[in-house]
Order: C-alpha cells, then sequence, then structure tokens
C-alpha cells in the first residue's frame, strides 16, 4: 500500500503538469477487477479517470489503450511503446485476480449467496382525467436480480408501466417499484407479477379493496349497541341485583399455595498498479 501511495502522488502531479495546472484539488482514480461466470474468468477491465472523468483504459484482449482525452494521448503512446505494462496487467487479470475473487466468494458465502424473498405490496391512487395509478412495491429481497412486470388479463402491459430502478437498503438488501395508469373500471383484471431466486413460485399480487369509512362506522356502531344488548340481558336475567362478594374464608384458604407447590418451589512485490502515469 506504500508503494501504491507513493505512485500515486507522482502520477498526480505528473498530470497535473499535462494540464497546466499549478494548484487547487485533484483526483485520480484507477479501477480494475475482473469476472467469474460459473468459476471460470470472464474477462476483466483496467480504467484510469482524472476529476471524475475517463482518462486512459487497457482492452485486455488487443493490449492496447484508449486516451478518453487529449492529454492521455502521451500515456497512450509511451505504454504501447512497452508492450510489457499491458501483458503485465494481462497476467494479473486472468490469474491472480480470479484467485483472489475466488477466496473473496468463498469467506463470503454465508452472505453473498443467500436468498431472501421480497415483500410485494400493491397500492393505488386517484390520478388524471378520471385514471387511477396503481403501484407494486417489492424491498427486503436479496440478490439484487429480480423480475416484476404488470399484468392485465394474465398478458404483461410493458408499454403502460414505469420502471423504478433497483436501489440497496442499509441493510443490504434491495428495494424497487412499478407502476402503472389505469382506467378503475378495469383494477380488478390487473396484478402484479413477481419473479425471484428467493421465490419458489412466482407471486401475482392484486390490488387490495379498501374499506369505505362509513361502512367501519356502521360497523362500530353496530358491535357497541350489540354489547349493550347483552350487557342488558345478563342484568335482567340477575334481577338488578349485585354479584355477590367472595368469602372471607375462601381469601384464607388462598394465603398460601399447597403443599405440592411449595415443594417444587424450594512477503511483497510490484502489482500492476504500481505503475506510474509519466507524461
Amino acid at each position: 500500500m506504500r508503494v501504491e501511495e507513493v505512485v500515486f502522488r507522482v502520477s498526480l502531479q505528473n498530470l497535473m503538469g499535462l494540464h497546466n495546472q499549478s494548484g487547487g484539488l485533484h483526483t485520480l482514480q484507477l479501477m480494475y477487477g475482473c469476472e467469474l461466470s460459473e468459476g471460470a474468468p470472464r474477462g476483466g477491465k483496467v480504467r484510469y479517470g482524472y476529476d471524475g472523468r475517463d482518462y486512459l483504459a487497457l482492452d485486455p484482449k488487443t493490449l492496447t489503450w484508449t486516451a478518453a482525452v487529449v492529454p492521455a494521448q502521451l500515456n497512450k503512446a509511451k505504454w504501447e511503446a512497452q508492450p510489457a505494462i499491458a501483458q503485465q496487467w494481462k497476467a494479473y487479470l486472468e490469474e491472480e485476480c480470479p484467485e483472489w475473487l475466488r477466496k473473496c466468494l468463498r469467506y463470503g458465502a454465508e452472505t453473498l449467496q443467500r436468498k431472501g424473498p421480497p415483500i410485494v405490496k400493491v397500492t393505488r391512487k386517484d390520478s388524471q382525467q378520471g385514471l387511477e395509478t396503481l403501484l407494486c412495491r417489492a424491498h427486503g429481497f436479496y440478490p439484487k436480480e429480480i423480475y416484476v412486470t404488470w399484468r392485465k388479463d394474465g398478458k404483461v402491459r410493458q408499454e403502460d408501466a414505469f420502471h423504478g430502478v433497483v436501489s440497496p437498503n442499509p441493510d443490504g438488501t434491495y428495494y424497487t417499484g412499478l407502476s402503472i395508469e389505469i382506467d378503475p373500471k378495469e383494477r380488478s383484471r390487473y396484478q402484479c407479477h413477481v419473479e425471484h431466486d428467493g421465490l419458489q413460485d412466482p407471486l401475482d399480487v392484486a390490488v387490495k379493496e379498501s374499506v369505505p369509512v362509513w361502512l367501519i362506522a356502521v360497523g362500530v356502531i353496530l358491535g357497541v349497541l350489540g354489547v349493550l344488548a347483552v350487557a342488558g340481558v345478563i342484568l335482567y336475567v340477575r334481577g338488578w341485583k349485585p354479584l355477590p362478594t367472595r368469602p372471607a374464608s375462601l381469601d384464607s384458604d388462598l394465603s398460601h399455595p399447597p403443599a405440592s407447590v411449595q415443594g417444587e418451589d424450594a512477503g511483497a512485490k510490484l502489482k500492476p498498479s504500481d505503475r506510474e502515469l509519466t507524461p
């Protein structure tokens, strides 16, 4: 890490000189990595960025560099004149990087390979011109890949749907949403279809019809009247007499538990990333 720190500092100073910059805040970024598919390498990437913009990138297949801005042409020419630089990166991406990635997958297998099913909820709200919007929310799922569609009578409706992005939650799971504008009269014909590795079978969720407020109020009133009616019957049967109190002797008999209850209670090498960016 100490070597990389020195290399980045020198490279940053060189790039400032190439851009005729004598001061100010500037950043140099390096992104490199490899991919695995079914345990086999799929390729890799090497990209440099300067002040938040692409600067220089390597094509591991052709061993050529691509300059994104004019000043990077100098680095491109110099590094392509030294093929060993690209070959060193290619060897790292095809051999050492995949081995590190396999180790990371083994160490984090329990977390990275877990499958958490999505919790799906469908809601609705009034829209314009007499229409309404149905919103399908899926949250708490892992891994990130998920397939969500709106279906009308079982047929996918892609052209009318608005897809939200799949975003991360603080706990490492993901959430997303999908909305569609419909005619309220056809509400019962729509379902949100969800497919995910955490589900044994796909989900088809329809909007839940809400109970009108006046109907809830009527139910509460009828419930209260029912309780009052039962209480009146009880009082009538007892002849309006108060309930008898418990005999004093019963209290004394329960002053202590039965005898049976009483008994129970008792070494470093130079990496490709250590290469300076020099004009």
